[in-house]
């Protein structure tokens, strides 16, 4: 499984150690990522995704994952999530009042 975020997708970054008396050597910075179950109210359910921290913080202080999504600018989500976002905006259209 890729070590990238379902959201933002965020990935492995490289970088060097650098030691004491300046030696450098490669090494990897992996995003801090995490299992979650997150409600959508417009789906009614919850879906599994895997978040980095920063991602899960960014959707809590939005106010959720549907007002996040729906709130971001597609250039600025992964694959997934534009799939998601897709999903919710078809299934709020479904639900709204044909007035």
């Amino acid at each position: 499984m890729a070590r990238r975020c379902s959201v933002t997708g965020t990935g492995v970054l490289t970088g060097n150690n650098v030691s004491h008396a300046n030696n450098k050597t490669r090494r990897r910075f992996l995003p801090n990522l995490q299992q979650t179950s997150l409600l959508s109210d417009a789906l009614g359910r919850t879906v599994k995704l895997r978040l980095t921290a920063r991602a899960i913080r960014s959707i809590e202080h939005n106010g959720g994952l549907d007002a996040y999504l729906l709130g971001t600018p597609d250039s600025k989500l992964a694959e997934e999530a534009v799939r998601i976002k897709r999903r919710i905006k078809k299934a709020a259209a479904a639900t709204a009042p044909a007035g």
